[in-house]
C-alpha cells in the first residue's frame, strides 16, 4: 500500500511539473531608473542593501557584463522594447521624442498572443507616444493609481507593490502576465542626508575612481543607495505576492536598469559607469541557480528573450522588416555552468544622441561605442560639442546662468562646488572637458575610464580592431550618422522643456 501511494504522489508531482512546463511562463522586468551595475550586494558592494536582488541573483543567475543600448532612460528603454539598436528605431532612440508605432515592442506581441501585458510608474518615457498613434504607452496598460502618502521626501508616491496586487486581480485564471515594474528611483533629486539617516556607514561607502574621495560625495551616495534599497524593498513585496498566489516559480523575474547613477562621468556618458547594468534572472527550477555569468549581454537582448521563452513570434521573421538586433539569451538561461557560456558574444554596442536640453538649438552629442571583453572603445561624432552641455545657458531675463544640464542637478554636486579647489579640479576638468573624436578605455585595468589610450602606440592595434568592427556593426545596420543623413537627429522634436543658450564659438 505505501508504494501505491509514493507511485501516486509520484505521479501527481510528474503531472503537476509537466502542467507547469507546459504553461506560458510570466514575465516580471523589474528596472530601477538610474543606477550602475556594481551597486548591489550580490556584486561585493557592501554598502549596498539590496537583499531581494541578491535573492534574485541567488536562486537564479547573476549577470556580470549587462549593458544598455544607451544611457539614458527614454532610448534605453525603447531599445529593451524593440531589441533594436537606438540608430534603428528614429525618434524613440533620443530622449524625449516620439515612439513611432511601426517599431513593435515585445509587449504588443505578447498582448496579442493571449498576455495580461501592464506596468508601474515609469514605462517607456520620458517622450510623447501618443502623436505616434499608440494608444497606451509601449509598456503595456498602466497600474500607477494606489499611492504611498508616506513615502519619503523624493521618494515617488507610487506603491509599485500594491499596483503590481491591482495588476494580477485583473488578470483572468491561468492567464500569463507580462508586468513591468519601472520604479522612478535612484533617480534624483534627493533628501540630504537620508541615507544616514537610515543607516547607511558612509565608511563602508567605495567612490568611484572618477569622484573626489570626499565626506560629501559619501553622504550623496549613501542617499543614493537608500534609494535603491526602496526599488528593492518593492521588488520583495512583489517576490511575496508571486508566492502567496503559487506563481513564483513559473516567472521569469528579470532585475535590471536603464542606465548609470546620476553622478558625473555616469549616466549620459558611454563610459561604464553610465551604461553597465545590474542584472539578475530567476525562474524556478527552470534556471539553473547559483551561476555567475561573465557573457557580454545587452538590454536589447530582453525582447528576443522574452518572445522565445513564450513561444511568440516576431512580424520580422516573416516579412523581414524591421528586425530585432538583440539575440536571445535562453542559451546562456538553460546552461549548467558559470563563467563566459556562448564565446560568440564577444561585443556588445550602445550609443547615444541629445539627452537633456543641455546646448544651442537642441543639439545632440553623439557617440557610438563598443565593448569587448577587455576594452571599451567610444567614438564621439561631434568632439566640438561640450560632452555634458554647455557651461552657461541663458535665464528668462537673457542672463547667463550655469549649464551643464546633461549631469543632474550639477550644479548642487560637490564636484561643481568646489570645482576651484586643487584637491577637485581634475574630477571637474573629468567631468565636463571635451573630449577626443575617439576613446579607448582598459577596462580590466581602468574601470573608471580616465586614462584615454587611443593615441598610445602601445594599444595601435586594438584601436584599429575595435574602430572597425564598430564601423562594421553601424553599416550593417543602417546607423544614419555612418551611411548619411546623420543630422537627422538634430531634426527629431523634443517634448520636455528646452532651455536656451548662446550661440557656440564654432557656429562663429
Amino acid at each position: 500500500m505505501r508504494y501505491v501511494i509514493l507511485l501516486i504522489f509520484s505521479l501527481l508531482l510528474f503531472a503537476s511539473c509537466m502542467e507547469s512546463a507546459d504553461r506560458q511562463p510570466n514575465i516580471l522586468f523589474a528596472i530601477s531608473d538610474d543606477q550602475s551595475f556594481q551597486h548591489a550586494g550580490a556584486y561585493g558592494y557592501k554598502a549596498a542593501m539590496t537583499p531581494n536582488f541578491d535573492r534574485i541573483a541567488s536562486e537564479g543567475i547573476l549577470f556580470r557584463n549587462a549593458f544598455s543600448a544607451a544611457p539614458g532612460c527614454s532610448p534605453s528603454r525603447a531599445s529593451i522594447l524593440t531589441g533594436r539598436h537606438i540608430w534603428q528605431i528614429e525618434q524613440a532612440g533620443t530622449h524625449a521624442s516620439e515612439f513611432p508605432a511601426k517599431y513593435v515592442c515585445y509587449t504588443d506581441l505578447l498582448d496579442s498572443a493571449g498576455y495580461h501585458v501592464g506596468y508601474t510608474n515609469k514605462g517607456w518615457g520620458p517622450g510623447n507616444w501618443e502623436i505616434s498613434g499608440r494608444t497606451r504607452n509601449p509598456a503595456g496598460e498602466e497600474y500607477s493609481s494606489i499611492q504611498d502618502d508616506n513615502a519619503p521626501e523624493y521618494i515617488n508616491k507610487t506603491d509599485y507593490a500594491e499596483n503590481f496586487k491591482a495588476f494580477l486581480e485583473e488578470r483572468q485564471e491561468g492567464q500569463p502576465f507580462c508586468f513591468w515594474y519601472g520604479a522612478g528611483e535612484p533617480h534624483r533629486r534627493y533628501k540630504a542626508g537620508i541615507g544616514v539617516e537610515h543607516g547607511y556607514n558612509l565608511q563602508e561607502i567605495v567612490v568611484p575612481p572618477f569622484l573626489p574621495d570626499a565626506e560629501e560625495v559619501k553622504s550623496d551616495m549613501a542617499d543614493y543607495l537608500f534609494e535603491i534599497n526602496h526599488f528593492d524593498t518593492h521588488l520583495g513585496r512583489m517576490i511575496k505576492t508571486l508566492e502567496e498566489i503559487g506563481e513564483l516559480d513559473n516567472t521569469i523575474i528579470v532585475v535590471t536598469s536603464d542606465n548609470g547613477m546620476p553622478f558625473p562621468r555616469a549616466k549620459a556618458n558611454l563610459y561604464e559607469y553610465g551604461f553597465h547594468m545590474p542584472l539578475a534572472i530567476r525562474w524556478g527550477a527552470r534556471v539553473k541557480g547559483g551561476r555567475v555569468v561573465d557573457d557580454l549581454v545587452s538590454l536589447t537582448d530582453m525582447a528576443p528573450t522574452f518572445l522565445e521563452l513564450a513561444n511568440v513570434g516576431h512580424p520580422s521573421s516573416q516579412n523581414g522588416e524591421n528586425p530585432m538586433i538583440g539575440k536571445s539569451i535562453v542559451n546562456l538561461l538553460q546552461a549548467q555552468g558559470s563563467g563566459v557560456i556562448d564565446a560568440g558574444r564577444d561585443a556588445i554596442f550602445s550609443g547615444r544622441e541629445r539627452h537633456s536640453s543641455s546646448r544651442w538649438n537642441n543639439l545632440t552629442y553623439p557617440q557610438r561605442a563598443i565593448r569587448t571583453h577587455d576594452f571599451l572603445y567610444i567614438k564621439n561624432f561631434k568632439p566640438e560639442r561640450w560632452p555634458v552641455g554647455a557651461p552657461e545657458k541663458l535665464n528668462s531675463s537673457g542672463e547667463l546662468e550655469p549649464g551643464y544640464h546633461d549631469i543632474d542637478n550639477f550644479t548642487d554636486n560637490y564636484v561643481y562646488i568646489e570645482r576651484e579647489s586643487p584637491e577637485v579640479k581634475q574630477y571637474f576638468d573629468w567631468a565636463v572637458a571635451k573630449r577626443p573624436m575617439e576613446e579607448l578605455y582598459d577596462i580590466q585595468n581602468d574601470p573608471g575610464c580616465l586614462n584615454n589610450l587611443a593615441e598610445n602606440p602601445a594599444f595601435e592595434d586594438v584601436l584599429i580592431d575595435h574602430r572597425n568592427r564598430l564601423q562594421v556593426r553601424l553599416d550593417l545596420t543602417h546607423d544614419p550618422r555612418v551611411v548619411g543623413n546623420g543630422d537627422i537627429w538634430e531634426e527629431y522634436v523634443r517634448y520636455s522643456p528646452i532651455r536656451e543658450f548662446p550661440e557656440p564659438d564654432w557656429k562663429k
